[in-house]
């Protein structure tokens, strides 16, 4: 079974490829980073125009009622540009938890989501930022609360701000499962586009660095060094393509459908193919890429915060390993 993007999957990403290329994403994530929110919000209501923010919501509730291939799609794009904000929780986890509430149509025009679930997501992500925030409380239902004062913790990526999530007082049942199967699944998207970014980056820098009269990028060493890193990235695709095929329930593929555990194998593989990208970025670049001026260290930082994103690497392996030992019983 070959797992590929389709014609329509990919013209999509290009015009989403084309639209942030051009929407100053490194400068407003830095903005993000320092708590000014508004170049952020620009990005947004962009990526509200071209449908993005409405795609897991039903057309319906103001949404495009889109299947899990173009979220594949369009979390690739949003992790390659480096887009600030609560991106999973919004466009992809709180639609699933919420089913068919009315504040989806929010959402889909635009507005800012995000949503904590323990023990997969204890905090709220830059609840400062959010017009919408969802706490999914011991008993199942979800009730939005305030937003917080201030951070409580500290992300390796200063991009990412983490508020405490009060108990909500009241709520609407929530589909959990759901929320963090789509949370996994986009993350796994995220990850390995920011994996791609940075391999693109460092493969243009061994190009145009020289060392000794000679690109670093001819270097026998540094060839297989990306080398590694662009077939780890190309292997964890059709994974990732796999999970949004049995998300999407697609039984006429004529493939056995297992979204819990093709999720995890996507998230598995495209985290540890990213972490391999972003290593092997800094050790390419050099000192340069310790800085935190260079625009490497944005994806760099993004990569290792979310190894941990709706669950551990650990969590998720050992998701596979049970599906495997289950199937062989």
């Amino acid at each position: 079974m070959r797992f590929a993007p389709s014609q329509e999957n990919e013209a999509f990403g290009q015009s989403l490829d084309d639209l942030l290329a051009r929407a100053g994403v490194v400068a407003a994530a830095r903005a993000w980073a320092d708590g000014d929110s508004a170049p952020g919000r620009k990005i947004w209501a962009a990526l509200a125009d071209l449908g993005v923010t409405g795609l897991a919501i039903a057309e319906e509730h103001g949404g495009v009622g889109a299947d899990a291939t173009d979220l594949a799609v369009a979390f690739q794009a949003l992790g390659y540009h480096g887009v600030p904000g609560p991106v999973v929780e919004s466009v992809a986890v709180l639609p699933a938890l919420l089913g068919d509430d009315p504040r989806l149509e929010a959402l889909a025009g635009g507005a800012i989501g995000t949503v904590a679930l323990a023990p997969r997501a204890p905090f709220l992500l830059d609840a400062d930022a959010a017009d919408l925030r969802i706490v999914v409380g011991a008993d199942g239902t979800a009730g939005e609360v305030d937003a917080p004062s201030t951070p409580v913790r500290t992300s390796v990526d200063r991009t990412r701000r983490l508020f405490d999530a009060p108990a909500p007082t009241d709520g609407v049942p929530a589909d959990r499962a759901r929320g963090e199967l789509l949370g996994a699944f986009a993350v796994a998207a995220q990850v390995l586009g920011a994996g791609r970014r940075l391999l693109d980056d460092t493969v243009e820098y061994a190009k145009a660095r020289a060392q000794y009269g000679r690109a670093i990028g001819e270097y026998q060493a540094i060839k297989h060094l990306l080398a590694d890193v662009a077939t780890r990235l190309e292997l964890a695709a059709p994974l990732l393509q796999g999970a949004a095929v049995a998300l999407s329930g697609d039984a006429s593929r004529g493939v056995d459908l297992d979204p819990v555990r093709d999720v995890a194998a996507a998230r598995v593989a495209a985290a540890d193919a990213a972490y391999l990208a972003a290593r092997t970025a800094l050790q390419v670049h050099g000192a340069i890429g310790y800085t935190a001026e260079y625009d490497l260290g944005l994806w760099i930082t993004t990569v290792r915060a979310l190894q941990s994103a709706w669950g551990t690497q650990a969590e998720h392996r050992a998701t596979v390993l049970d599906a495997i030992r289950k199937a062989a019983r």
